[in-house]
């Protein structure tokens, strides 16, 4: 069969290009590296708490040998450990004083089924700091050029939220918003009064607060506020790959989705230098095949993007296929993660208390360097956390066993709040990706090499995150009982995005304003390796709309014999 469009992984970026491709009419061929999910066998969201051996732990020998870093992600247990990769057999190398927290999943849907569905815009901040500071190369595109395209985006996955009117975070196209429950409303009055110019607000989320028409002809339904979402939503109340985007696309009856197929390359024509396919391993036979397309679109997320790139070198790029910039790889950045601050509330609503499991707390959107000064650092941070009330005694303390236990269980106990710090990672080109020289994995495809760090504008920015989270705990009257001394290592936010980056001058970039390869004019990136700043917002949605926008683009260039 004659494919007008490949499409590289079956993830939060891939879906939606697949998605648009078909709904535009073309015949697309979407491979996924991983095995296809069958909902009713593989999510474990209808399993109950007490059918899970080892109160949902997975054995530490197992960990050990199979699950090594992935078991660090705060969504991995026995009730998910499927969906993440056996590290065992996905292997990666970094250098012993440099370690990168890889987290992964390969099956249809990606990681798009474990996602925290933080869902915000970039703002004409973020695409112009780059320009501004001189750090990266400037973004080829502002917030004007995406803003329709996060329209589209949003409307389609459905987004709640709250209208706020904010520079550094633009509003959207909203379902209604979820309600602060009682002590968040406090910690919001508090932070808002003695700090001005800062905001607390609700998350904005890709969990459906009400489900439109246009969701239930897809068989979503609304969220039922369990807060399992990791486990895959048998309602379809949360956006991922398998509830909304190929869904859509299969009812158009032009796509074809290949599972188990690992890419190892874009093949090109010489004479053209044009892609003409790609080369593909089988996972379980290890057979080799090629698949022809018009259009190919990596979206294998940016580590796996990055190395595909490179493992395409050939006699008129023997650097790696797009990489006559020497940007390939490079240019790695993740999000500062797990800064946390908690405290307990003492002055905490005495008689209150909420119903459900909200699928998203609050955030505080980035003032430093906006509303607010930065103290010897450029860009900024935001917050994430929320507010719950406790019950019974706590742990460590007398009382935890026994009769006394468990009547304490039976009553309310203070409310405690917590903010954790996302701050923004700069483009470094020393932070890279490059294949292994000497390490293949068990398909013969050279191993990723990460090498990533972070550097003195993101060490500067720590302390003043803890310095800021301790700060708006204390306005609400609280104490502070935790707090982190430092980030989580890099990767961890799993948030990785930047190694195939856009810009204006194909010199120093990969990718132009449509996402298009300088070099390749048919080949297009629109996952997190396209993005050539971070910002300190969650990016996937910014992922999709350059997805969206990138395959409208895709299709016209094709129509006119552009490419």
């Amino acid at each position: 069969m004659a494919f007008d469009a490949i499409v590289i992984g079956s993830g939060m970026s891939g879906g939606i290009a697949a998605k648009e491709l078909c709904e535009r009419g073309l015949k697309v061929l979407m491979l996924e590296r991983g095995y296809d999910i069958d909902p009713a066998k593989d999510y474990t969201d209808m399993t109950m708490p007490w059918e899970f051996p080892n109160n949902n732990r997975v054995p530490e020998e197992e960990v050990a040998r199979d699950y090594y870093v992935q078991s660090q992600c705060y969504a991995f247990n026995h009730a998910t450990k499927h969906m993440w990769v056996k590290d065992s057999d996905h292997p990666y190398s970094t250098p012993a004083d440099k370690p990168f927290t890889w987290i992964r999943g390969y099956h249809t849907g990606g990681r798009s089924i474990m996602w925290g569905r933080q869902s915000y815009r970039l703002s004409d901040i973020d695409f112009e700091a780059n320009a501004k500071d001189g750090y990266g190369v400037d973004w080829p595109i502002r917030y004007a050029d995406l803003a329709p395209w996060y329209d589209h985006v949003e409307e389609f996955i459905g987004v709640a939220g709250s209208y706020e009117n904010l520079p550094q975070l633009p509003d959207g196209k909203f379902l209604k918003a979820w309600e602060m429950n009682d002590a968040e409303k406090m910690l919001k009055s508090a932070v808002e009064s003695k700090f001005p110019t800062r905001k607390v607000i609700i998350g904005r989320n890709a969990n459906l607060s009400e489900a439109k028409p246009h969701h239930e002809e897809l068989g979503r339904g609304p969220c039922q506020n369990r807060s399992i979402c990791e486990r895959g939503c048998s309602f379809g109340a949360m956006h991922s790959t398998l509830t909304s985007s190929l869904p859509a696309a299969r009812k158009t009856g032009n796509l074809t989705l290949i599972t188990n197929a690992i890419v190892h390359s874009v093949v090109t024509d010489p004479k053209t230098g044009k892609a003409t396919g790609v080369r593909v391993i089988d996972a379980v036979t290890k057979v080799g095949k090629t698949y022809e397309a018009k259009i190919v679109f990596l979206n294998a997320s940016s580590i796996n993007s990055a190395t595909i790139l490179l493992n395409s070198a050939n006699d008129a790029n023997p650097r790696g296929l797009a990489n006559g910039s020497d940007q390939v790889g490079r240019n790695l950045m993740d999000h500062m993660y797990a800064l946390s601050t908690a405290g307990i509330l003492p002055n905490g609503p005495k008689d209150s208390y909420y119903k459900g499991r909200r699928p998203t707390g609050i955030y505080i959107p980035r003032f430093r360097n906006v509303t607010e000064p930065g103290e010897g650092y450029v860009r900024g941070y935001g917050y994430q956390g929320g507010a719950m009330r406790m019950t019974g005694k706590g742990q460590n303390q007398p009382g935890t066993i026994g009769k006394e236990y468990k009547e304490g269980m039976h009553k309310f106990g203070p409310w405690m709040a917590f903010i954790s710090g996302f701050g923004e990672m700069l483009p470094n080109p020393e932070n890279r990706v490059t294949l292994n020289p000497t390490r293949k994995d068990k398909w013969g495809i050279a191993i990723p090499h990460i090498e990533c760090t972070m550097g003195p504008n993101e060490h500067a920015m720590v302390k003043h995150i803890l310095a800021d989270g301790k700060a708006m705990i204390e306005a609400a009257g609280g104490v502070v009982v935790n707090q982190a001394t430092e980030p989580g290592t890099p990767g961890l936010g799993i948030h990785e995005m930047g190694t195939v980056r856009m810009g204006k001058d194909p010199k120093t970039s990969v990718l132009n304003k449509y996402n298009q390869a300088h070099e390749v004019p048919n080949l297009f990136c629109t996952d997190g390796g396209a993005m050539a700043s971070s910002g300190c917002q969650n990016p996937s949605l910014t992922y999709m709309a350059l997805s969206a926008r990138a395959a409208h683009h895709a299709v016209e260039f094709l129509k006119e014999g552009k490419i």
